[in-house]
């Protein structure tokens, strides 16, 4: 035995001290805390369900507090949130009504933003302010100007942010964009885009509130409306979130769908840090399809029902690629089963959105949808309602992110009421 491991064996013996790896101490499967994220999930309707047990599969994550406008959801939540924290840990899940109470905790290094669109903006802002990395639900942004602000200020406090655009962490959306990217159907003639309607008005009628339900801070920096259980279903009964429709608090299903569609688009093209030039919308007045969008390289992207709900055909010269969530297949067929050559430029590749949040939190590295990839689908999505609105042909100019229009400029961003400002930061 060599001198100083005999030293470092005796000494240890003499005082009674064992040293055993940190995970035997632990049990199967432990980590230190100093290895765990801690997690505030910000909204807690429907989609924040889902994302608890898909964020919560992840197993470095833990909830420790959410909120909500709507106690009876949040309530909900808290008691969904305690059960997975049992698969892991006895930690208790706190509940705050307001989510900047949950921003002061020092102990969340990570927010899941899960509210309706019109909230996403302040709140990103303040979770990158208040030092949290951030998982913001699709579309980004309800306007593009929030958008550009949610990037500048991740920016600003060096925060990992994914949004929730997960079809890029799916297989078949990936072969797409892989095949299309590598041209294997010959340069793009054309992009057809089923997604469904373009955001409208709200006229729904007043209602009285419910007791359960904050309405004033549920509105929060929109302009302010009376109640309506279509804008926030109660629980149980939400199977469609009502106010996606609605200009102020959605974009329609251009957004709620574009986020994704109009996202693989924008991927596959290579177009993550830039955008169209072009917004066109149909002659027929009050129209709610037949706008085309085109980019510089003048590829040509058409929203049009092509024969599916929701999906994405690219048209090429030497072939075609249809992909949906429920199936990729091409002209010629057999086509989507090609192996990529060695030499081909390949996707960013992920198996699992949420893990991937994770893994870039460790390594303080850009997600597969960073926020810059998100607000410029959310920028593509946006200027599409705007067009659909204006009812003109539209100049864009991806770079300094403005219309050759002045009245189309003014919808780049809207008016916040009372003490909201996404602005400052």
């Amino acid at each position: 035995m060599k001198r100083k491991e005999f030293i470092r064996k005796t000494l240890i013996g003499a005082a009674g001290i064992t040293i055993l790896p940190r995970h035997v101490l632990g049990g199967q499967g432990f980590l230190a805390p100093s290895d765990r994220i801690n997690l505030g999930f910000i909204g807690t309707g429907k989609q924040s369900r889902h994302l608890l047990g898909a964020i919560s599969s992840c197993p470095e994550t833990i909830v420790l507090a959410a909120s909500d406008v709507d106690q009876r959801k949040l309530q909900n939540f808290i008691t969904a949130a305690l059960g997975e924290n049992k698969k892991k840990t006895n930690a208790k899940v706190d509940s705050y009504g307001h989510y900047r109470e949950l921003l002061e905790r020092k102990d969340i290094d990570a927010v899941v933003i899960a509210s309706p669109d019109h909230w996403h903006a302040q709140m990103a802002v303040d979770a990158a302010k208040a030092g949290k990395d951030i998982y913001c639900e699709k579309p980004l942004a309800l306007t593009i100007a929030e958008g550009r602000a949610m990037v500048d200020a991740a920016r600003k406090y060096k925060r990992v942010f994914q949004t929730g655009s997960m079809q890029r962490s799916s297989k078949v959306f990936r072969d797409a964009a892989n095949l299309v990217s590598n041209g294997y159907i010959g340069a793009i003639k054309e992009i057809n885009v089923s997604v469904g309607k373009p955001v409208m008005a709200c006229d729904l009628p007043s209602m009285p509130t419910p007791d359960y339900l904050d309405w004033n801070n549920w509105i929060g920096p929109s302009l302010y409306r009376a109640y309506h259980p279509v804008l926030s279903p109660p629980l149980g009964d939400e199977s469609w979130a009502g106010w996606r429709n609605y200009r102020d608090f959605g974009g329609g299903y251009i957004t709620d769908w574009g986020a994704h569609m109009f996202d693989i688009v924008q991927w596959a093209l290579g177009m993550d840090n830039a955008g169209p030039v072009e917004f066109v919308p149909p002659e027929q007045p009050m129209a709610e399809e037949g706008l085309y969008f085109r980019y510089a390289n003048g590829v040509r992207v058409n929203h049009k029902n092509w024969g599916v709900g929701n999906g994405i055909q690219f048209v090429g010269e030497e072939g075609t690629i249809e992909v949906t969530r429920e199936f990729i297949r091409s002209t010629p067929e057999g086509l989507v089963n090609t192996e990529l050559k060695s030499s081909d430029k390949k996707v960013y590749h992920s198996d699992n959105h949420y893990q991937d949040w994770i893994d870039a939190i460790k390594k303080r590295s850009k997600p597969i949808a960073d926020v810059e990839v998100g607000h410029r689908t959310a920028s593509v999505c946006n200027a599409v309602n705007i067009a659909y609105e204006l009812q003109r042909p539209l100049q864009w100019n991806p770079k300094k992110e403005l219309f050759e229009d002045v009245y189309a400029n003014k919808l780049v961003s809207r008016p916040y009421r009372g003490k909201w400002d996404y602005t400052d930061f």
